[in-house]
């Protein structure tokens, strides 16, 4: 598997797609052992994606999309004004919560930092925000997106890891919250020190905050929706992702009455083109993946780290290093298709549960779409609003310590995280 690793570096390295170069170096290790029948290599990728858990990724995808299509993220922006406008840094502390928010619906952190970049991003930088500051509040707080049900990574990692993707789901939620309680305190205190203002004089008041409530009720309770009918057996994963574009068209169509036939032939179109990028990837992972077991790659890595140190948290510091490292280079749902098969049982023999790795890996390995340098988020805030990346870069710095200090706070206290999932589930 050696070559196979170098050839895939070589092809990222001069620029190839991430499909074709998972693809192309996967099929070295092919190569490398011709008593491999080679028509097992055009085998893999169709036979990858007829699972039918994987299902859940494309049907998930498309709900996002039409839920940003109904006319509920100006509401969700306007709730999330009433609620924490007030504060000092408010428009930075509205992009906290408006990407808490988001993650019921979109489930994508790049599709909600474009988002809060052009809609939040100019009127931060009116208010006195600087650029910088702007494009990495934006940034790093699209991250609790991707954690918040129907996040794709955690799909990816339940179905590849064999993990209950209800005890992911329900995991997420409330690490989604964690990291909501300490990004707000970190704008609390940037904002004090560089004295940002408040968004909005007055708090809003009881009646106008139950107001918005009443218009945004119905996205609010889509993660929760969700869950419950996961635990309660209504439906498998798969299902669910299907009733997720009912409720999206019903909310857009029925409830809202923002949605058009042609907005819709829009999002549809916009949502192929997102699915086919993630499933070509997902079916090119399958030949990549097809030589791990053969080389026993886990039981490598597992000799490698447990003979550097058999201490679960000097393993886990590891571990994340390596995360932050692969999530710089590569899409995070490539990094979760290729390193999950690797890690799990590695985790697994240290008693690091593995749903609570899965949180920690979706986290880590998102933030790789905010640093270089192939940060697809980070290109995306700093072209609307103009930002240096030499500016952007010296305003990350913190906000990367506190994705690690929040990843360290899930490990340190994993109760928090798992108190709802063992409780739903056992």
């Amino acid at each position: 598997m050696l070559a196979v690793f170098i050839v895939f570096i070589i092809l990222l390295a001069i620029g190839m797609p991430v499909g074709f170069s998972v693809g192309i170096s996967g099929v070295m290790f092919f190569l490398q052992n011709p008593d491999l029948p080679i028509t097992t290599i055009v085998q893999l990728p169709i036979s990858q994606t007829q699972t039918v858990s994987l299902l859940a990724v494309p049907l998930f995808i498309f709900a996002g999309s039409l839920m940003n299509a109904s006319g509920i993220t100006k509401r969700l922006i306007k709730l999330s004004m009433q609620l924490c406008g007030h504060m000092r840094g408010g428009m930075a502390q509205v992009s906290v919560v408006l990407s808490t928010f988001m993650g019921g619906c979109s489930g994508s952190s790049n599709a909600d930092a474009a988002m809060e970049a052009r809609v939040l991003g100019p009127e931060m930088i009116k208010q006195g925000y600087p650029r910088g500051y702007s494009a990495v509040v934006i940034g790093f707080t699209s991250l609790i997106t991707s954690t918040i049900p129907p996040g794709v990574g955690m799909i990816l990692y339940g179905t590849t890891g064999d993990v209950s993707i209800g005890r992911l789901f329900t995991a997420g939620l409330m690490s989604g919250i964690v990291m909501m309680l300490i990004m707000m305190g970190m704008v609390a205190i940037t904002s004090r020190i560089r004295g940002f203002k408040k968004a909005r004089e007055q708090r809003a008041t009881f009646k106008e905050i139950l107001s918005s409530l009443k218009e945004t009720i119905w996205a609010l309770i889509f993660p929760v929706v969700l869950i419950g009918s996961l635990r309660l057996g209504i439906f498998t994963p798969s299902e669910v992702g299907a009733f997720a574009c009912c409720y999206a068209l019903i909310c857009g169509f029925f409830i809202y009455k923002e949605m058009t036939l042609k907005s819709l032939l829009v999002t549809f179109k916009e949502a192929v083109q997102d699915i086919g990028g993630i499933m070509f990837m997902i079916s090119m992972s399958s030949i990549f993946g097809y030589g791990i077991p053969f080389d026993r790659i886990p039981q490598k890595l597992t000799m490698l780290i447990m003979g550097i140190s058999s201490n679960p948290i000097i393993v886990m510091a590891i571990i994340i290093f390596f995360l932050i490292l692969f999530g710089c280079f590569m899409e995070g749902s490539v990094v979760i298709l290729l390193l999950t098969p690797i890690l799990l049982p590695l985790i697994k023999s240290i008693g690091v549960d593995p749903v609570l790795f899965g949180v920690i890996m979706s986290i880590v390995v998102t933030m790789g779409i905010l640093t270089p340098p192939v940060g697809v988020a980070m290109y995306i805030v700093n072209g609307i609003l103009d930002v240096p990346m030499t500016e952007y870069l010296k305003e990350a710095i913190p906000w990367i310590i506190i994705v690690i200090v929040a990843v360290i706070v899930i490990l340190a206290c994993p109760n928090i995280i798992l108190f709802l999932p063992n409780l739903l589930y056992g």
